[in-house]
């Protein structure tokens, strides 16, 4: 037990230090459920309207609870006159909330994406988005090392630190990414013929200064995005392979996550009437590369979604979590035209 406890608080102690000292941006294990957090040329690729909540909140069982919030909205802006190509614009918040010190981070954005049509079946989409970062830390709550008389901590005890952090900073932010679409399907979502995907690249925090609490010059490190997200359909049935993959890179961290869902198509939609409401249920999985094996569910029904997973921890935290890891949920509504009723090719309606 006391080793345990000795991991814990050295692995909490290097966070903090890591989180006090530099940002790192926040992740999601849904990744494909969080389009404007790996490209901003997303919004406005497969739905007219999209509304999207996240939640996640991990490494409760060391004591400290860390959780992230997200909410993102996306409207696609058409004119009759541009029949090949269209807008979308895009409205983020992201908030996460971490440690004892309540170490917060708030990403509000806005974004502005282009759609260009290249064939029937593919687009090309470029994304910009810009917003504040600003990020506040409880300094009375920070604890160190010279407080510890030897036996335990003192906080009457000076900290011996020449440099106390500072209480908040705010900065800009502006990020930008391109994006390519595929969809070949027939009209409703078990053709048997349907193959779907999203290929991209993106970067975030273009020249974003003031990003440490405790070096006034320093900023914080573009993050670097590249990923995949597909869906095909298993030749001969009405089910689908849903594939993704994303590697970000911000100096001097780095993630891989990739995996898979199974996706069974329970139920189509009505041809004309409209009463039968479409219905897909998804199971599987991810793997983040050193961290966490992330077994998942998505349950898809008319214009909702409604996405669960939890992390398992397999990092050098796992004698301290015994391998918990966080929780996460996701929730999707989806306006016109909605779930099932074309697969989203280039040259029609968009949809799941």
């Amino acid at each position: 037990m006391q080793t345990r406890k000795k991991i814990a608080y050295t692995a909490l102690l290097a966070i903090a230090l890591v989180q006090v000292g530099q940002s790192q941006d926040v992740h999601f294990s849904q990744f494909a459920e969080t389009p404007s957090s790996i490209s901003p040329a997303l919004a406005g690729v497969t739905y007219n309207t999209r509304v999207i909540a996240n939640y996640r909140s991990q490494w409760s069982s060391l004591g400290t609870q860390y959780q992230t919030i997200g909410l993102s909205f996306d409207q696609t802006i058409k004119f009759k006159k541009l029949r090949n190509n269209y807008f979308a614009v895009a409205v983020n918040v992201f908030q996460d909330q971490a440690g004892d010190a309540k170490l917060t981070t708030l990403n509000p954005n806005l974004g502005l994406s282009f759609h260009q049509k290249i064939t029937r079946q593919m687009k090309l989409s470029a994304g910009l988005q810009s917003g504040l970062f600003y990020r506040k830390i409880d300094v009375s709550k920070l604890q160190w090392g010279e407080q510890y008389n030897g036996i335990r901590y003192d906080a009457n005890l000076p900290t011996g630190e020449p440099n106390i952090p500072r209480g908040s900073i705010t900065s800009f932010d502006i990020g930008g990414g391109l994006n390519l679409n595929y969809v070949r399907s027939d009209k409703f979502l078990s053709a048997k013929n349907a193959v779907r995907f999203d290929m991209g690249v993106s970067a975030y925090h273009f020249n974003v200064g003031k990003s440490s609490f405790i070096t006034p010059d320093e900023n914080l490190n573009t993050r670097f995005c590249a990923y995949f997200n597909g869906d095909f359909n298993i030749p001969g049935t009405r089910n689908a392979i849903v594939p993704s993959f994303l590697y970000m890179y911000q100096n001097p961290s780095q993630e891989f996550i990739l995996g898979a869902l199974f996706k069974f198509i329970i139920g189509d939609p009505s041809t004309y009437t409209g009463n039968k409401k479409p219905f897909a249920l998804s199971v599987g999985g991810y793997y983040r590369y050193n961290d966490a094996i992330v077994p998942a569910l998505l349950m898809q029904w008319d214009k909702y979604a409604l996405g669960v997973s939890y992390d398992i921890n397999i990092s050098a935290l796992t004698p301290a979590t015994n391998r918990n890891g966080g929780i996460e949920v996701m929730l999707r509504y989806n306006l016109y035209p909605g779930y099932g009723i074309n697969m989203g090719r280039s040259d029609s309606k968009p949809s799941y």
